[in-house]
């Protein structure tokens, strides 16, 4: 392919607001011209801007330019407002999701050991994260959860197999090292209550008062065991006295009679 032709891919992709398939940038001439020219073309642009600030990757819908993770703390200073941050139980439900695809609910509440809120799943899904994608053949035929393209293409991969390979099966090492350039975990997010389930899966909720209740009365207990113990050692003292004394009195008594 010439000069001129690769200059007029470089420039849709430069102006273009989505990522542009092969099949976008053939549009583009009014000649036949193969797909595998397309992608000799492409693979040539991207070693040239090898040493600039852009860079052109191609992701899940396609190919793009972005710019260079290097770059990102002096573009941050053009816009004021920070990224989103998410809190620790939403990446970890995002990390089970990624690596356990597909997934339920009752699954992911499985494997991390709490309740996973309505307003985790649907942070998720209004950032166009995850999707439901079927129902799993049980009682309640509960939803399958899947990440979606949108998911790939802000971490800028390929697909699913581009993951990071885990270290750890830990959800929140996935967390960690799914927290890249789009997502920023927040350290100061509280950490969440762990909620145990009775046998028909139900939360067991007990409230403070309870809490403060069940504490009280085991300080009462401990108080009680003290001063039972206390006087015990009393008792033994008071019967050592009376065994000391109980001899001179005999011998009191015989020198009378």
């Amino acid at each position: 392919m010439d000069d001129h032709n690769k200059h007029v891919i470089e420039t849709a992709l430069l102006c273009a607001q989505e990522p542009l398939t092969v099949a976008d940038l053939t549009r583009l001439f009014a000649e036949d011209i193969a797909p595998g020219e397309i992608d000799d073309a492409l693979l040539e642009l991207q070693k040239a801007w090898e040493d600039k600030g852009m860079e052109l990757v191609r992701i899940a819908t396609g190919w793009r330019f972005q710019s260079r993770l290097a770059m990102r703390e002096y573009l941050d200073r053009l816009t004021p407002e920070k990224p989103p941050k998410y809190s620790r139980a939403v990446m970890e439900t995002l990390a089970i999701i990624a690596y356990r695809q597909p997934v339920t609910r009752g699954e992911i509440e499985e494997i991390r050991g709490v309740a996973v809120s309505s307003n985790v799943m649907k942070q998720l899904e209004d950032r166009g994260w995850v999707e439901v994608i079927g129902h799993k053949e049980t009682v309640g035929r509960p939803g399958l959860y899947a990440t979606t393209k949108q998911f790939l293409d802000d971490l800028s991969l390929t697909n699913l197999q581009s993951l990071p390979m885990l270290e750890d099966a830990a959800p929140m090492a996935a967390a960690e090292q799914l927290g890249q350039a789009v997502m920023e975990f927040d350290p100061s997010a509280t950490v969440e209550t762990v909620i145990e389930l009775d046998e028909d899966g139900q939360p067991i909720i007990q409230s403070a008062s309870e809490e403060l209740g069940h504490e009280e009365s085991s300080n009462e207990e401990s108080s009680n065991e003290e001063i039972e113990i206390a006087d015990v050692e009393i008792s033994e003292e008071t019967s050592e006295e009376v065994e000391e004394v109980s001899p001179e009195s005999e011998d009191k008594t015989d020198e009378q009679k």
